[in-house]
């Protein structure tokens, strides 16, 4: 047998220790970490007295922990963005590259209140995608809850009447006992071991190797693969448009925008790209290799971007419109969901209560025969 390399044991033990079931600090915190602290910085108040103010008003115990330490470091003398380097995982590649390029440039305050703008752009189209999915997720948690009363509170009180009066049960009523009987004996196992289950698969997904493979399975999957790439291409041409726009130049860019994928393909093909951009290749050349991750239209703007200087523009107006795309896709998911969640409900609570009714009926039966 193959024993596993000490490198790759060593990785999966260290992604153990930063594993977390939630994230350090919300989305939502850094937008209004980035608001705050802009408005601050303008106003004239001292850095290190502005974050007190922020600490003051956080609510989030895991938010003030972080702030508190930042607020050490910048007491020490370090620069804002080296505080925030310490928790990379918690605020991301571009978040820490925009306040190094507003402390270098001088210009922290625009550069913090043009970061919350984007990155609400960003919490707006994840947002919008949450809400499109409401009402297949309250249907199926209502097929799942009228189940679960029918199997778990009725089905029992029914259930000795059956055996007493010894009547041949159906297929699906023996499955229900055979179900009910499992989740008596092992229900607590079996939820320890969804739950060991779930966190296991988490923290391999950290390895890149499982993250790049599950990452190609997920571009295979209909419609699922069509919203990745929307998603992914929409937060690609906004982050690099404001990179760009913020001085910096297109090599490092990439460099900090592909740190912004959470799809280990994505990354994959932004290495391989900034090589060919130092050969002095063009991105449009580059893209155009990789037609199922950037579609020809988006590669065709790159380049009469690149060709016309219009670059960031370009950039922008693709953000757009891809963000429009992600929400079409995202209705016409949601179309064809509810209909086969209604199918998938009736299924279900047809199932019990079939596995109910059908032993009543034979009892009634039975009776009149008598």
């Amino acid at each position: 047998m193959n024993k596993i390399p000490k490198k790759t044991f060593q990785n999966f033990k260290n992604q153990l220790k930063k594993f977390r079931v939630f994230p350090l600090i919300t989305f939502q915190d850094k937008i209004n970490f980035a608001r705050h602290l802009s408005v601050i910085i303008k106003s004239g108040m001292p850095l290190l007295d502005g974050l007190k103010l922020i600490k003051s008003q956080s609510r989030s115990r895991n938010f003030v922990r972080v702030i508190d330490s930042i607020i050490k470091d910048v007491n020490n003398g370090q620069y804002l963005s080296q505080s925030l380097e310490n928790f990379r995982d918690a605020f991301g590649d571009f978040f820490i590259s925009m306040v190094r390029v507003g402390e270098t440039s001088g210009n922290l305050s625009s550069t913090l209140i043009f970061l919350s703008h984007e990155l609400q752009k960003q919490k707006d189209i994840s947002s919008r995608m949450r809400s499109a999915l409401i009402y297949p997720a309250v249907i199926f948690v209502a097929t799942i809850g009228i189940t679960l009363f029918l199997t778990l509170f009725i089905f029992p009180k029914i259930l000795p009447i059956f055996v007493s009066l010894k009547v041949e049960l159906p297929l699906t009523t023996k499955f229900i006992i055979w179900a009910l009987t499992f989740f008596k004996k092992y229900g607590l196992y079996a939820l320890g071991g969804l739950v060991a289950i779930f966190m296991s698969v988490k923290a391999l997904l950290s390895l890149k190797r499982i993250h790049f493979f599950f990452d190609r399975i997920l571009l295979t999957l209909p419609f699922l693969s069509k919203v990745i790439v929307n998603v992914t291409i929409t937060n690609f041409a906004r982050s690099l448009s404001v990179l760009l726009k913020s001085g910096m130049t297109i090599l490092d860019a990439l460099e900090i925008t592909k740190g912004t994928f959470h799809s280990m393909i994505y990354r994959k093909e932004i290495d391989q790209m900034i090589l060919a951009v130092r050969r002095g290749e063009s991105m449009a050349k580059y893209l155009g290799s990789a037609p199922k991750l950037f579609n020809p239209m988006f590669v065709g703007m790159i380049e009469i971007g690149e060709s016309t200087g219009n670059l960031e523009e370009n950039l922008v107006y693709l953000a757009e419109y891809y963000e429009s795309e992600v929400d079409e896709t995202v209705r016409n998911l949601t179309t064809i969901l509810e209909p086969l969640l209604l199918l998938f409900m009736g299924f279900l609570v047809g199932f019990v209560a079939l596995s109910i009714i059908t032993p009543i009926y034979k009892v009634t039966q039975g009776l009149k025969l008598r």
